[in-house]
């Protein structure tokens, strides 16, 4: 179920698209004074954000302006004005989309659907990015990039960088790093991690150890603050 934060003054309005959308599995939480907004949406943070502009103790504007400063949370206005310049403002002050009213409730609901779905896709994609400084390991393509410029990473180096990198600031002993990358527990003889190890600060200039560090009697350290 996502949460909706609906800031409209007209009461009859705000219960006709309260109505409809809790149809939908929406959970609604009205507020009806724009200097009320930003209390409702620190209290109960909303999935999405529906904000008429003219509302009573404080702009609609100004509310889109606090609530962007704060959240990257989807904002869609929905307002009778027809002045373009009011839609250009909105846009330019964070809001995602802008809807004149009046609107079909099924409208306004597409309209949602479409803005968490992109929210949602932009979130995934994100997630699916390591970025540490000037490294960037994209999962989806498994591919690296060193200071705008792509690394040509063995599949081993790739593996071994990636599990290094998303245990970012804890020490992985070799039997940890074999078991995940290999499915094998360390012998006590096996050289390919130290081996690959060192590949990896080649090609990443760390002549020093900084980026990934030895931790002497436990294993290696990937250093998140050490990459430029």
């Amino acid at each position: 179920m996502f949460r909706v934060m609906l800031v409209e003054d007209d009461a009859r309005l705000a219960s006709l698209v309260s109505e409809y959308l809790s149809a939908y599995e929406f959970k609604v939480d009205v507020v009806a004074r724009g200097d009320e907004a930003m209390a409702q949406f620190q209290t109960n943070p909303p999935d999405v954000v529906v904000l008429d502009l003219m509302l009573p103790g404080l702009d609609g504007m100004v509310v889109c302006r606090q609530i962007r400063a704060q959240s990257n949370v989807p904002i869609l206005i929905l307002t009778a004005r027809e002045d373009s310049y009011d839609e250009v403002s909105g846009l330019e002050q964070g809001a995602d989309d802008f809807v004149n009213k009046p609107i079909q409730p099924r409208v306004l609901l597409a309209r949602l659907r479409a803005l968490l779905r992109r929210t949602q896709t932009k979130a995934a994609a994100e997630a699916s990015v390591l970025e540490f400084g000037a490294l960037q390991i994209a999962k989806n393509d498994r591919t690296v990039t060193w200071r705008g410029t792509p690394a040509a990473l063995s599949n081993t180096e790739y593996k071994l960088l990636l599990v290094l990198a998303e245990s970012a600031g804890h020490v992985l002993s070799r039997d940890d790093l074999l078991k995940r990358l290999r499915g094998i527990e360390f012998d006590g003889l096996d050289r390919s991690i130290d081996n690959n190890i060192s590949r990896l600060r080649r090609k990443f200039d760390d002549t020093e150890s900084e980026k990934i560090k030895t931790v002497w009697g436990e294993g290696y350290l990937f250093s998140p603050s050490a990459w430029g």
